[in-house]
């Protein structure tokens, strides 16, 4: 199962908003993805509860895997997404 890390962009990490955007980019994927801390046990990141559980501050770095079709793309996907401030006005 291939894995990436990411540091969170967010200011305020993975809370309300930018926890949405990565449970709705999640939920887009053939793969299923996952997210943790090291060492910890991932949660399903198509899970807004499991995600906003995780309590991930900006700036802290995240273990994605996933698994099934087309993971490599999943996992560049949403370690991109993950890496921009998804709190931002501006972000789409």
């Amino acid at each position: 199962m291939p894995t990436t890390r990411v540091t969170i962009g967010s200011p305020v990490g993975l809370h309300a908003r930018p926890a949405k955007l990565l449970v709705e980019a999640a939920r887009k994927q053939k793969a299923t993805v996952r997210i943790g801390r090291d060492g910890a046990d991932p949660v399903d990141a198509s899970s807004i509860l499991a995600v906003m559980a995780l309590g991930v501050a900006g700036g802290e770095e995240v273990v994605l895997s996933a698994e099934g079709e087309d993971a490599e793309t999943a996992l560049a996907e949403i370690a991109e997404l993950l890496a921009k401030d998804l709190d931002s006005a501006t972000t789409t």
